[in-house]
């Protein structure tokens, strides 16, 4: 059984015991996340969709832990004016092995 989530501005699909990486949420390592914003739910060819999200379904993940992503370089520059900005950004991220697609 699989499930497409919705959380931090993306979308995911997610089977059961896999291990996603999302933008940084609350809690502490070990605890349990609860993803409501459930947009479908499938087994192999029966899809249930929602409108735009199903009520009837919630994903369950466990937190792995709270981690920083690679370094992405913004880079500006304007030929022959000597004019160059850079700056970086890591972004917060963290990851979450789920442990059940309840669909009920």
């Amino acid at each position: 059984m699989y499930a497409v989530i919705a959380t931090g501005g993306k979308q995911y699909r997610v089977n059961e015991q896999t291990e996603i990486e999302i933008e940084r949420v609350s809690g502490d390592v070990g605890a349990e996340v609860v993803f409501d914003e459930v947009l479908a739910v499938g087994d192999g060819a029966d899809i249930e969709c929602g409108t735009p999200l199903l009520a009837s379904a919630t994903v369950k993940g466990e937190i792995l832990e709270h981690f920083r992503g690679k370094k992405l370089t913004a880079f500006k520059m304007k030929r022959r004016k000597g004019y160059r900005k850079k700056h970086g950004h890591r972004q917060e991220l963290t990851k979450v092995k789920i442990s059940a697609i309840e669909k009920k």
